[in-house]
């Protein structure tokens, strides 16, 4: 493949110190890698990077930082960017100096901004070529769209350095040095730009014929060839139309070859024509004329080696920018961090915000030798950045699209426009001061519930983190605060079910985590320390944490109800004390930080503003009263002694459940070894049994044997006549002994009967591990091989196996004795009588088994809905039946209604109500 010369000379590379230079560059400025905030300190190496990792992502969400990331995220033009913010992984600065670079990106980005207002410099046209690059690394060969995306991110990106020097140029160059030094030393692959601009037309979508010297001769030879090709058709065409072979010339395309149109009828019109298609409807045939053919071939031949040059073109710049893979992907994050220093810039005019700046240990120091009152933390005005954001969300048009600019937000002095409205006003985030001296280490925070403890906490976390990430602060003047490498916090409930963690163990777990990483540059911040414990446990525990983190961070803030703590400050100078402010007049906490101060919770008073009872406010009083230290050790006593006679109920229960326990299991052993005595008797009887039948048989056999040698015997000398005799009386014989010898009832049953033997509920059966005893079925299990039954006031489930039939006799003499009772029932409701108790004397119910047959459940029903169930549940029994009515033992309504209608009801010859062993349960007897 032959390129052409402009081509060639676009490929030329530049000159080796050229490229060394670039190359070193690139070594030696890595592209800023995107993170969350998992800065390490210098003593990195003694610490888990997994366990910092995780504490700091614990941090991130606990603070919200992933919500104010969102409120940064309208402000990006490129999609890149977007993600970033909304995924919360903008770049933050893993020193003091990276942050500051940051910042002084932000700053300059501003100073863009007021340059640029007239022309705005538009990022939103920076594609994102990500995955094009890494198509082009793998192999793929790029198609020409993709290319031209390649092409136009490549122009975007020179537009933007070329925008950003100019306006360098035409101002202060100071002002915008840091916007320019992302992009310094980026190679915005010009070349590369300009040989895909010359072999493609992006507008079109096509591939150019200069783009090499053999593609544009193949297209000049195609084109030739098809202007002749095209020429015979049309004089074949039209000859067949004059022969009325066609309604009108046609000139087509089938099966990638050219052709005309003719009707199936004048087809020898074509002679040696090529039939290449035929009309739905079998009228028209598209053929290929004899002198065509060559021109076909011809056309179908160039038009593959066409599309195998531009194959070719394609992959010619697909390598070229697999090559440039990793410049590109520099530029994109250089481009990166332009737009996110615009966002930031954009979002600081949004919130009014200020530039903080960031100290160090040493400026720290110098401050604090020239005054006494110097502060590491002044930080004056600062305003929740999320109330803000919020307030300013619902109050004016928030950005809705990338191509809106945040200058509409402000006016020319950069400051907010002021809203007007009442409502927006009351919800406008309430501005606090936040200032630490120089020395203070730990800053303990008391004051009411709801009174902003917490949120002031957040706050100073948030902007310590805005500040590390180049963000300016929604304050006042200009903010001063420490750079800290780590910002760690433990706020709110700690409690883990998964991980069997309680409130207190919860929050302790976290303390000590924090404790392990926690380091010289830290910030910690801990809410309610020491609380969800013993208060004069967590006071200890507290102190000892606070002496602990005084000497192995930069700064603790934590919050606290223990009036104790507070006079740590008395001991030591490195602690301070600061309170929410609550006012008494409106009984409603002012927001602000009264620092140098001790606050009380004023529970009591925000209860009794909330509408609490004033008999519990007073009696909560006398409470606080006696709780004071004072009546402390009269109140231990009283403790003690309760919890004394507690401890000796316990143990004299402890004892009489031993005792019981004792008795219970020997009596289980006395049942265990009687039945294992009686299976060992049942064995015995069982070879008794047997030996019995034997001897019974071998004696029936021997008297049949000399019935029929007597009957033998007398058939000899017998005639004619006496032979019917006989034969009936050798049968005679036969069958009384048969009747002997035949077995009692209790052998009706075989081993094989009493396999597939089905127990009935209500049955009476024998219990082999009883000594054959009879016991009632009370219920079958259809899932399992075992039966319920009742031996006495004893309810066992047993194996089917140990369950055996009565005998035929007990059975026939059980129906008898039933059926009489029956008659007997049917006679008494016939023939009524005036004395109920002599009637009732006679009628046998059966045995009092309680199935679920032959109960209602009336618990948790309405009294009418009782009513219908129970009147169901009568009319469904037998006669001569027992009811068991369970109504509960809640109120007593359903079960008084119960023994009305049971008084009342014509069915019901008595009832007998719940006895000390069956409570809630009522027994009725059915006629």
């Amino acid at each position: 493949m032959q390129l052409s010369t402009y081509f060639l000379s676009l490929q030329n590379p530049p000159s080796l110190s050229y490229r060394h230079r670039l190359c070193h560059h690139s070594l030696s400025k890595r592209p800023f890698r995107h993170k969350l905030i998992c800065s390490l300190a210098n003593s990195a190496d003694q610490r888990s990077s997994e366990l910092v990792t995780t504490l700091q992502s614990e941090t991130l969400k606990t603070l919200e930082w992933p919500s104010l990331c969102n409120y940064l995220s309208p402000f990006t033009s490129t999609s890149m960017a977007f993600s970033l913010t909304k995924a919360a992984a903008i770049p933050v600065g893993q020193s003091r100096e990276e942050s500051q670079k940051l910042l002084d990106q932000t700053t300059s980005a501003l100073h863009a901004l007021e340059a640029l207002k007239s022309e705005p410099l538009d990022l939103s046209v920076i594609e994102d070529v990500s995955e094009i690059l890494h198509s082009a690394a793998s192999g793929q060969v790029l198609t020409v769209r993709e290319l031209c995306r390649v092409r136009r991110m490549l122009g975007a990106a020179r537009a933007v350095s070329e925008k950003l020097a100019a306006i360098a140029e035409g101002g202060s160059l100071e002002r915008y040095t840091p916007l320019l030094e992302i992009l310094q030393g980026c190679n915005f692959q010009l070349e590369l730009e300009q040989k895909i601009g010359f072999c493609i037309d992006c507008s079109l979508s096509t591939i150019l014929g200069r783009a090499s010297e053999e593609l544009e001769l193949i297209r000049e030879e195609r084109k030739r060839n098809m202007e002749n090709l095209d020429s015979l058709l049309k004089e074949v065409s039209v000859s067949i139309f004059q022969a009325g072979g066609i309604d009108k010339p046609l000139i087509t395309k089938r099966r990638s070859r050219m052709c005309v149109g003719v009707k199936a009828t004048h087809k020898y019109l074509l002679p040696g024509g090529v039939v290449l298609n035929v009309s739905s409807s079998g009228a028209t045939y598209f053929m290929e004329p004899k002198e065509a053919v060559e021109l076909n071939n011809m056309e179908v031949k160039l038009s593959n080696s066409e599309k195998a040059e531009e194959m070719a073109i394609l992959s010619l710049l697909t390598s070229e920018i697999a090559e440039s893979e990793a410049k590109i992907k520099y530029l994109l994050d250089r481009l990166i961090e332009v737009d996110l220093a615009f966002a930031r810039a954009a979002y600081a005019q949004w919130v009014n915000g200020v530039c903080p700046i960031l100290s160090s240990k040493e400026s720290e120091m110098l401050i604090s030798n020239g005054t006494d009152n110097a502060l590491s933390i002044d930080i004056e005005g600062m305003q929740h950045p999320l109330l803000l954001g919020s307030f300013l969300s619902n109050s004016t048009d928030f950005i809705t699209s990338n191509s809106m600019g945040p200058s509409v937000l402000g006016n020319k002095s950069g400051e907010m426009t002021p809203i007007k409205s009442s409502k927006v006003v009351s919800n406008f985030p309430i501005p606090i001061d936040i200032k630490v001296q120089c020395g203070t280490r730990v800053v303990i925070i008391s004051g009411p519930n709801t009174g902003g403890k917490t949120a002031s906490m957040k706050t100073l976390g948030l902007a310590s983190i805005m500040s590390k990430a180049g963000m300016y602060l929604p304050a006042k003047k200009q903010p001063r605060l420490p750079w800290f490498d780590l910002v760690l916090a433990d706020i709110g409930d700690s409690q883990s079910l998964e991980q069997s963690l309680s409130t207190f163990s919860g929050h302790i777990s976290q303390i000590c985590e924090i404790l392990e990483v926690a380091s010289k540059e830290s910030l910690v911040l801990i809410d309610e320390i020491g609380s969800g414990t013993d208060p004069s446990e967590g006071v200890a525990l507290s102190t000892s944490i606070l002496q602990y983190l005084k000497n192995r961070v930069n700064l603790a803030f934590v919050t606290t109800h223990y009036a104790d703590l507070s006079r740590l400050k008395e001991m030591d100078p490195q602690y301070e004390n600061a309170a929410m402010e609550f006012s008494l007049e409106t009984l409603q906490p002012t927001y602000q930080i009264l620092w140098g101060r001790t606050g009380d919770s004023n529970a009591l008073t925000i209860a009794k503003s909330i509408g609490f009872d004033g008999n519990i406010i007073e009696r909560a009083k006398m409470w606080v009263e006696s709780l004071m230290p004072e009546k402390q050790q009269e109140r231990k006593g009283v403790l003690q002694q309760s919890l004394m006679e507690e401890r000796n109920r316990l143990e004299a229960q402890f004892k009489r459940a031993e005792s019981l326990h004792a008795e219970i299991m020997k009596l289980y052993h006395e049942v265990r070894s009687e039945a294992e005595n009686l299976e060992e008797r049942e064995r015995a009887l069982r070879v008794k049994e047997t030996q019995q039948v034997e001897q019974e048989l071998n004696a029936a056999k021997s008297q049949i044997e000399t019935v029929v040698q007597e009957f033998e015997n007398q058939l000899q000398t017998a005639n004619s006549e006496e032979f019917n005799s006989l034969v009936k009386k050798l049968e005679s014989a036969i069958n009384s002994i048969l009747k002997a010898h035949q077995p009692g009832d209790s052998f009706s049953f075989t081993e094989t009967d009493t396999s597939s033997y089905q127990p009935v509920s209500g049955e009476q059966v024998h219990l082999k591990g009883l000594g054959n005893k009879l016991a009632t079925v009370v219920a079958a299990s259809e899932d399992d091989d075992t039966v319920l039954v009742q031996y006495g006031k004893i309810r066992v489930r047993v194996e089917k196996s140990n369950v055996r039939p009565i005998s035929s006799s007990q059975r026939n003499n059980a129906i008898s004795s039933r059926q009489s009772f029956e008659r007997q029932g049917e006679q008494s409701r016939e023939v009524p009588s005036n004395s109920d108790a002599t009637e009732s004397g006679a009628i046998t119910y059966g045995p009092l088994i309680q199935t679920s047959k032959n109960t209602v459940d009336l618990r948790g029903m309405r009294v009418e809905e009782a009513e219908i169930q129970l009147d169901m549940a009568i009319a469904a029994r037998g006669s001569n039946s027992v009811l068991f009515i369970v109504h509960g033992m809640g109120t007593g309504v359903i079960k008084e209604r119960a023994l009305e209608m049971l008084r009342n009801h014509p069915r019901v010859m008595k009832y007998e109500q719940e006895n000390p062993l069956n409570y809630g349960c009522t027994v009725a007897y059915i006629k």
